[in-house]
């Protein structure tokens, strides 16, 4: 099997990626940083949404795994101490009772950004994008399915993936989603409403065959974020938004279900109502 491997950058996770590789030696695995069948992020969050950047041209024959080195991340379901049993299950690929490993495929974002000067570009999103004013708030016109749903006025929009309705989208008062829906949600950034622009002042939740249009509806400097990346634009004509063909792959070798990562990280208990402090 070849994998590769991406780490946060801080002591703790440069160790654990060289400890990664040596006992992924002592095991047969071949390290492939081009072509590679498994991708190891080693850190949190934010380093899985790079080793995604990284490899969006091979998702198609990838599969991701995350070892945390901080608090629990919604992506990464390994601790420190347990990198010679996830070494070991990868070797073996199959565990005693044949049900592991197991393979997750999460939906993501497409969205198509129709710019004046630069034409069509296409982005896919792990997480979620956000499109904000620059200089002055947000004006925009939004379309569902190539029909007139509002006109919005505010500080911006956020669109996540049913994975990343736990981040930014949350803290918008957004729902959290299951990665087993294919949809997109969008949530408002500091909506302005008044005689002329009036919003539906909740998130949206559109499911795979639907899309949506961002129209500006005047000049404006606009910041583009795809995941972890700024994208800085002054004109376009318009951004399409749907459920992309493309899905994410994580291979599971324990199981890791959503709903317990989101009270781990939200409500701060375990499954016995225990806390961790």
């Amino acid at each position: 099997m070849k994998y590769a491997v991406l780490n946060r950058g801080d002591d703790i996770s440069v160790s654990l990626t060289e400890t990664f590789h040596r006992l992924a030696n002592g095991q047969g695995l071949i390290c492939d940083d081009e072509e590679p069948e498994i991708v190891l992020s080693i850190g949190g969050d934010g380093t899985m949404l790079q080793a995604f950047h990284r490899y969006v041209g091979q998702l198609d024959r990838i599969a991701f795994v995350g070892i945390h080195t901080g608090h629990l991340g919604f992506y990464a379901d390994w601790k420190p101490n347990e990198i010679e049993l996830l070494v070991q299950l990868m070797a073996e690929n199959r565990s005693k009772d044949q049900i592991y490993p197991r393979i997750v495929k999460y939906p993501l974002i497409e969205l198509q950004l129709d710019g004046e000067d630069t034409g069509k570009r296409t982005y896919i999103a792990l997480n979620e994008f956000t499109l904000k004013g620059v200089e002055n708030t947000l004006v925009a016109q939004i379309d569902i399915n190539d029909e007139l749903f509002e006109m919005f006025r505010g500080d911006g929009i956020c669109v996540s993936t049913p994975s990343g309705s736990t981040a930014y989208n949350k803290s918008l008062g957004g729902a959290m989603v299951h990665p087993s829906i294919p949809s997109i949600q969008l949530a408002e950034i500091a909506s302005i409403n008044n005689r002329v622009f009036r919003t539906l002042g909740s998130s949206l939740i559109l499911p795979k065959h639907h899309h949506f249009d961002i129209h500006p509806r005047k000049k404006q400097k606009l910041l583009l974020t795809v995941d972890h990346v700024n994208i800085p634009i002054d004109h376009f004509r318009s951004i399409r938004c749907r459920v992309a063909d493309q899905t994410v792959t994580f291979i599971r070798y324990r199981p890791f279900p959503f709903w317990n990562r989101v009270r781990e990280a939200f409500l701060g208990y375990d499954e016995h109502g225990h806390y961790n402090v």
